[in-house]
């Protein structure tokens, strides 16, 4: 928001520089993201009077005689303005000046004319028709016959000020005006505030046909309607144009500007309907029909829902309520009535409105922080007095006021100055104290105790909702940040630092997966249904109990994630349409479980891990390796089980991952339909190879064992044996393995190295090859120890599978 300095000093008498002023706003707590000196770029430009101007012969330019005063009384300067005459005040940009844009002027010759500067325009110093009348006109500034010869140009032409652009946050809606960020300056500097004049006086006239009803109430909770009549519009006087042009805006006229600067002042936004253009005198103010349209002032048409407020004339919508006013009900030269309107929305319904239909304006920006009800009536009563002041216009009695029944007080509580210093951990003087709060307009009453106050907030404090907390933070950023003593927590014990056992075994993990060739991913908790439809989750599926976001950013990111499956496919769809044709990307991060539907409670945060693998050298068979790897770094090991019923994944290609037989996540080839449907070159989708894999990270913790036991490098070398076995097609390896390992515990790997198939077998049989290394324990091992174990083995295959030796 930008504040000029000039306007601020309307209200409080400032003693400081605006540098100290801008350093006395950031120690309250406001953010001045920049102090914009108007004069900073301009340099060696002064008040210089032509004394004598002559044609150059053959050419367009006046040859100059200028009196710049303590700078030279005869100074040449050459100038092709078509408006230059003798006697004229003008600005003269001496040699060495500088313009706005970084233009410097040196002194040159022109025509073969020695010319020691330029007469500039207004344009050339900045300016436009609002903030000096002329600047615009074609040629040279002509100033006002009294301006003195050598005067710096930046008092003359009012490029003496500085502007405060002041980021204000969401809670402190009050401060969206000058005279709110005014307000917060008196009580900086412990100065008085000047209010802004609201008096004015009505007609008797009354105009019975008009009438103003309020359908939604919980949308609109304040609705204040004036008649104005016997309009005359035109144009604004100078400081009105000269205020809105500082603050960005641009003159219009002065029913239209009115509105403007009231916002700007006051922070209630204003609308004015041309009442001859209604085409009845009934305004109602009500949700929009579901399809129904407004053409607003910018001339674009939207198509509405029962989500959006408007305002009617009694047919038809007039106005989208605080977004922007019709076209159907501008106000025009022609206007000779009107309805000022000034109301109080719901913000988080303003903002749904204007986010939704893609229409940001000025007023739905101040409406989405919040306008209190006193700002309501404090515009409404500055705009009529406006009129009055300008002259434009006939103050009716017709006047509605629609309420839904707040309380027209501000807030009264309770608070303890014991309770304000134990917040701050310091003591504040209960002086300083109520000082402080009655310098913020607090009514303050101090009781007998002399630690109770009663309290009453300003109207316009919508914020103050939890008394002391917020009476602290209004106390210390009054009294001083640098007031306050760092202290330990009450509950604080010195430790040695470090991080917790839980944050050594998640870096633990992502160096495990690093090592694996994985890149750690970090994607947005938030992704959409149309994510999990392209990963065919059944609409019953837990996944599907998701939180949805009630004022989504964005049509992709509507619900939060409860599966890390979509966010990294959506990672590895991205990287492959930008040539990434390889890569293998991991993310260790929360999903989030709702305990129940609609949210009554906070969701259960539970961490995954989830991955992705993609290229042509990728296989089902390199990531289980590198699973296994993964187990063998927490001191444990996999086991997998065939999969067939994970939707995205291919049912002969796909496993669950086991741990101490509990199944802690899945692994595979993504489904061939889900492929097929990714965004990506046609010819290209069926041809590249891409793996998702999840573990339930929380599920996977309970399994490990409590802590890495050291073992020490076997005194004695492994044994290795080969098997060839015969099964049957449909035993997976998996069940093969864990059934080797149970028969005997001095196996330590088995490694499958071929698998053949052939009629000699027979049908639906195969051939498996594996390598068993087996490790001794205290000996070394003898071959009749050996065969004892690769016996056990068998028999142990033979009776629980049905698997014999090749």
């Amino acid at each position: 928001m930008k504040v000029p300095f000039s306007w601020l000093k309307q209200y409080v008498d400032i003693d400081v520089s605006a540098e100290e002023l801008e350093k006395k706003l950031f120690d309250c707590g406001f953010e001045v993201e920049e102090l914009i000196d108007l004069s900073a770029e301009i340099s060696r430009v002064v008040v210089g009077v032509v004394t004598e101007c002559v044609p150059q012969e053959g050419t367009h330019l006046h040859i100059c005689k200028v009196d710049c005063g303590d700078y030279g009384h005869d100074i040449q300067i050459s100038t092709g303005a078509p408006n230059v005459y003798a006697g004229m005040h003008t600005p003269a940009a001496l040699d060495g000046s500088t313009l706005p844009g970084g233009i410097k002027i040196k002194a040159k010759p022109l025509m073969g004319i020695e010319s020691n500067g330029m007469l500039c325009s207004g344009e050339e110093l900045g300016l436009n028709e609002d903030l000096y009348p002329g600047a615009e006109v074609y040629g040279l500034l002509d100033l006002p016959k009294d301006t003195v010869p050598g005067a710096p140009i930046q008092p003359v032409v009012g490029l003496d000020d500085y502007i405060f652009d002041i980021s204000i946050t969401a809670n402190r809606a009050d401060c969206q005006s000058v005279l709110g960020i005014a307000r917060e300056v008196a009580a900086a500097l412990d100065k008085p505030l000047k209010m802004p004049a609201t008096d004015y006086t009505t007609s008797d006239y009354q105009d019975p046909r008009l009438n103003i009803t309020v359908e939604a109430p919980d949308l609109c909770p304040r609705y204040i309607g004036h008649y104005v009549r016997n309009i005359t519009t035109g144009e604004s006087p100078r400081w009105m144009r000269r205020r809105l042009a500082l603050c960005g805006l641009r003159s219009i006229s002065n029913v239209v500007d009115i509105t403007n600067y009231v916002m700007l002042e006051i922070g209630q936004p204003m609308h004015a309907f041309d009442m001859d253009t209604l085409e009845s005198c009934q305004i109602i103010v009500r949700r929009a029909a579901e399809g129904e349209g407004i053409t607003t002032l910018d001339g674009k048409e939207f198509t509405l829902t029962s989500q959006n407020l408007v305002i009617c004339d009694g047919h038809k919508p007039v106005a989208l309520a605080g977004v922007m006013g019709g076209l159907n009900s501008e106000i025009k030269p022609t206007t000779t009535q009107l309805l000022f309107e000034s109301a109080k929305f719901a913000r988080d319904n303003i903002r749904k409105t204007a986010r939704g239909l893609g229409q940001n304006t000025d007023a739905s920006s101040h409406y989405e922080k919040g306008i209190s009800e006193y700002t309501t009536e404090l515009g409404m009563a500055r705009a009529l007095h406006l009129i009055q002041e300008l002259g434009c216009g006939e103050v009716t009695a017709t006047h509605f006021d629609c309420s839904a029944g707040a309380s027209r007080e501000g807030k009264r509580f309770t608070a303890h100055i014991s309770r304000i210093n134990a917040i701050l951990g310091i003591t504040v003087p209960t002086e300083t104290i109520l000082d402080i709060l009655r310098r913020l307009n607090f009514e303050v009453s101090l009781q007998p105790d002399g630690d109770t106050m009663q309290v009453v907030a300003p109207r316009y404090r919508e914020d103050i909702e939890i008394g002391e907390p917020d009476l602290a933070e209004e106390v210390i950023r009054e009294y001083g940040y640098d007031h306050i003593v760092p202290t330990f927590l009450k509950e604080a014990t010195v430790t040695g630092g470090g991080l917790t056992p839980d944050q050594h075994r998640r870096d633990k993990l992502k160096r495990a997966m690093c090592a694996q060739g994985f890149y750690e991913a970090s994607t947005l908790a938030f992704y959409s249904d149309a994510d999990l439809d392209a990963l065919r989750i059944a609409p019953d599926a837990p996944e599907r109990k998701a939180i949805r976001i009630l004022n989504p950013i964005s049509s992709n990111l509507t619900i939060m994630r409860t599966l890390l499956a979509p966010s990294l496919l959506n990672v590895a769809v991205n990287n492959l349409k930008k040539g990434n044709a390889e890569g293998r990307l991991f993310e260790l991060a929360n999903v989030y479980l709702p305990k129940q539907l609609p949210v009554t409670e906070l969701p259960e945060e539970r961490l995954h891990l989830g991955f992705v693998a993609f290229g042509e050298h990728e296989d089902f068979f390199a990531l289980k390796g590198a699973l296994e790897d993964l187990a063998a770094s927490f001191g444990t090991r996999f086991e997998v089980e065939r999969a067939a019923d994970v939707p995205y994944l291919h049912p002969g290609i796909a496993a669950y991952l086991l741990c101490n037989g509990v199944r802690v996540g899945s692994f595979g080839k993504l489904a061939n339909e889900v492929q097929a449907e990714l965004d990506l070159p046609r010819d290209s989708r069926s041809n590249q190879k891409i793996f998702l894999g999840e573990l339930d990270y929380a599920a996977l913790v309970e399994q490990l064992p409590e802590g890495l036991h050291y073992q020490p490098l076997p005194e004695f070398p492994e044994v290795s044996r080969d098997l060839a076995l015969v099964a049957d097609e449909d035993t997976a390896c998996g069940t093969i393995t864990a059934e080797m390992q149970r028969a005997c515990k001095q196996l330590a790997r088995v490694e499958l190295f071929d698998i053949y198939r052939s009629n000699a077998i027979g049908a639906g049989k195969k051939s498996m090859a594996f390598t068993l290394h087996f490790a001794p324990e205290n000996k070394a091992l003898e071959p009749a120890d050996v065969d004892r174990f690769v016996k056990k083995i068998l028999g142990n295959l033979k009776f629980k599978l049905g698997i014999e030796i090749r």
